[in-house]
């Protein structure tokens, strides 16, 4: 499947346009469904009451959305960062910030009233302050801004003085706080169609912070807020970024998990009463993916993040019908509106593994049909072979006779995998499937073998550069790869972090022109650090060097390169050996020397592999991942947990607490990482760990009664072990030892 994107946004910025839902007219949509300018707000105070705490919700805060790639019509993915590319010179009005008839209280006076309040119980002066600071967007800009000199591209806000306020706000009585939720109704709608200016941005990031939008009693004055900020234009999405990225660390942790728990709450509501029916507010939950994707942006700015991009996730989401949102994303002409699938940051990987499995078994039902199809019309008969990709390879011929017959089947690959080996009497049930992954990896990544290079410091593979005939190996990589993915198989493979990002450069293949570049993105040194961490060092050194560079280095724009224990040498950019590198230009010789290496050494070896892999896992679904998620995809999760195995554990003729299954577990923890990940090949055909951990995996114990001399055996192809009821623990430890060193090949007993 392939798509090509268009990008359709407002002021023609990469953030698409807020949904407009069939439930709701545009006038509605203005208007929240009902005739005034902030629908619910009438009611809000009535159900107030002492609801002031927190909602709880099943959202457990836990990807950087990328930028559209060219793609089909497809409605464009909104990680939110394109706010951030502005035209130079575009500046947001800034207009005087003094207020006749008002004097602000500094933050000393206002801790100083609210000590006296404490003490005496009369909150008079706390109240005037809340009454009139949150009365307009020009009063709370009057009080928070800081009076220190600050740079441009901060907010200009005292964070100290907001957080004090913000910090005592839920202790105080009730009237005072809902005083403060009056105002800030009130602000909201004075002027509500006059252009926005810095005063008015300010304020709306003061409002973001406010804990009083945690209790979803708010949620109704919060929508509002959130809409306006969603309706601001791209310049003022850019300026917004700008200031979330300065936010401090926690704050800015805090504001995600508050619009996150808004998002969880109103898609399933805990307590229905409390906020709109969806059916009047469908605006809601695009305002608040939008905000959601501004956030996004700016923690993708910083470096390192502000949180992990983990923390966008929103695993509320793996519970909608994603496979509906993903139709209607493949589908925006028939569908319309808005779908989660243009902000994929907010998806888990559970989810977009989902989409990506569903997707592929869709494909493999339609490949399967037409080969049916193809055969009756024929006149032939049809036979369960046709329907699945048969490999039949030798052993001792695993690389040529894989190549031999992925290369003959070229138009089965899109169907479901079946593997056997000749001369062996196995039936492929999944175990064999997993096993000709695990052998034919470890041949091909091979030292001898001369296609990747290994690098002992950042214990990863990188492609050969001076292995230019292997394209037809390469392509078998990629195909691996994407056979694996397709197939929901889990490799033992290790290539650097920037391996996934070139697979997704771009995420679909540029078939509408054959000549496109592929498997090129930019490079940083981080990147090259997987790769050849000495040289990063290097490097790194060079551009922290605080002496005459030219003179000192001697250093000019070419490098020597080895190949198979030669060296040669190459010109980084054109007449580069005439070319001194200095202090000036030295930035410019690190980036074309990361991005011969990363880039332009191996493109062709990269291409091969990229082209095998989206020969198979061709699907708009892998627009919404990031690299770090391909290669959990592809790799699974590093983390060996065996207590969470043990709790999913069954058992056949086995209880629980029987000595050999408290000796089984008792052994199995205690073993090296080494032994724990064969015991893991041995039963289950695979070393590598499910994207969900091992409590997401099946796994049971069978009891045989045979001799206690015989070792433990398994069916790989369901996840069973099988252990004989040895008499002790050191019996058992010695049987499974032995089983698991030496477990290669299938036989039937």
């Amino acid at each position: 499947m392939t798509a090509h994107m268009t990008t359709s946004s407002r002021n023609d910025g990469p953030l698409p346009p807020l949904a407009r839902t069939p439930t709701a007219s545009p006038n509605q949509l203005n208007n929240g469904g009902k005739s005034g300018p902030l629908s619910g707000i009438s009611n809000f105070f009535t159900s107030m009451g002492s609801k002031n705490k927190p909602s709880k919700s099943n959202h457990v805060v836990n990807a950087k959305g990328r930028p559209a790639s060219p793609a089909n019509g497809l409605p464009p993915i909104s990680p939110g960062q394109g706010v951030v590319n502005q035209p130079k010179g575009t500046t947001i009005r800034s207009p005087e910030l003094a207020i006749e008839g008002f004097k602000p209280k500094s933050h000393k006076e206002f801790r100083a009233d609210l000590d006296k309040a404490k003490s005496s119980g009369d909150y008079k002066k706390v109240l005037k302050f809340f009454e009139t600071t949150f009365s307009s967007f020009a009063h709370i800009n009057v009080t928070f801004k800081s009076h220190k000199e600050k740079p441009p591209e901060d907010s200009g806000l005292s964070m100290d003085y907001l957080h004090s306020v913000y910090k005592y706000i839920l202790e105080l009585p009730q009237d005072i706080q809902k005083l403060t939720l009056k105002g800030i109704i009130n602000s909201l709608l004075k002027d509500m169609k006059k252009p926005r200016d810095r005063v008015d941005l300010r304020a709306y990031l003061v409002l973001l912070q406010n804990p009083q939008f945690n209790a979803a009693a708010t949620y109704v004055i919060f929508a509002h807020l959130l809409r306006q900020i969603a309706n601001l234009s791209d310049q003022e999405h850019h300026c917004l970024v700008q200031w979330f990225k300065r936010l401090p660390r926690e704050n800015f942790k805090t504001v995600v998990e508050r619009l996150q728990n808004f998002l969880s709450v109103r898609l399933f509501p805990p307590e229905p009463s409390e906020i709109p029916p969806l059916a009047k507010c469908s605006w809601w939950i695009p305002s608040v993916a939008k905000v959601l994707a501004l956030f996004n942006a700016a923690n993708s700015l910083t470096n390192p993040t502000r949180i992990p991009y983990t923390a966008f996730y929103n695993t509320t989401l793996d519970h909608i019908d994603l496979m509906k949102e993903y139709q209607a994303w493949q589908n925006p002409v028939n569908q319309g509106g808005f779908t989660f699938c243009q902000y994929p940051f907010l998806l888990s990987l559970q989810a977009k593994r989902t989409v990506l499995q569903k997707d592929s078994e869709q494909q493999m039902i339609m490949t399967a049909r037409r080969s049916l199809v193809a055969t009756v019309q024929q006149r032939q008969m049809p036979n369960m072979n046709m329907l699945f990709l048969n490999l039949k390879v030798r052993r001792s011929h695993l690389v040529s006779d894989s190549l031999h017959e992925i290369a003959n089947k070229k138009q089965d690959l899109k169907k479901k995998l079946r593997v056997s080996f000749a001369g062996e009497p196995g039936l492929d049930m999944g175990g064999l499937t997993k096993e000709w992954f695990l052998l034919l990896l470890r041949k091909i990544f091979r030292e001898e073998y001369g296609m990747f290079i290994y690098n002992r410091k950042s214990h990863c593979f990188w492609i050969n550069p001076a292995c230019t005939d292997c394209d037809q190996e390469y392509n078998l990589v990629g195909v691996l790869m994407g056979l694996a993915v397709y197939n929901s198989i889990i490799l033992d493979i290790r290539f650097p972090q920037v391996c996934y990002k070139k697979l997704l450069s771009p995420a679909v293949v540029p078939y509408h022109d054959p000549r496109a570049e592929v498997g090129k993105c930019d490079v940083s040194l981080e990147d090259l650090n997987g790769v050849n961490p000495d040289l990063v060092h290097g490097l790194r050194e060079l551009l922290a060097y605080e002496g005459d560079v030219e003179e000192d280095l001697c250093t000019d724009f070419q490098i020597s390169v080895p190949v198979f224990g030669s060296h040669q040498t190459v010109e980084l950019k054109e007449n580069g050996a005439n070319i001194p590198v200095t202090n000036e230009n030295r930035k410019e010789y690190v980036a074309l020397y990361v991005k011969y290496i990363l880039n332009k050494s191996v493109y062709r070896q990269f291409a091969a592999f990229y082209h095998g892999f989206h020969s198979v896992c061709a699907s708009n679904a892998l627009i919404m991942l990031q690299p770090k998620e391909v290669e959990m995809l592809v790799c699974g999760s590093p983390h060996l947990d065996l207590d969470a195995l043990e709790k999913v554990t069954k058992y056949e003729g086995y209880a629980k607490e029987d000595a050999t299954v408290r000796y089984f577990w008792e052994i199995a923890k205690a073993f090296p990482q080494n032994l724990q990940k064969k015991l893991l090949l041995f039963a289950t055909g695979s070393d590598r760990i499910p994207i969900g951990g091992m409590g997401e995996m099946t796994f049971k114990i069978i009891k045989v009664e045979t001799s206690t001399s015989m070792l433990p055996m398994s069916h790989t192809c369901f996840n069973q072990l099988i252990l004989p009821p040895y008499r002790s623990r050191r019996q058992l430890k010695q049987k499974l030892t032995v089983a698991i060193s030496n477990a290669e090949g299938f036989g039937l007993e």
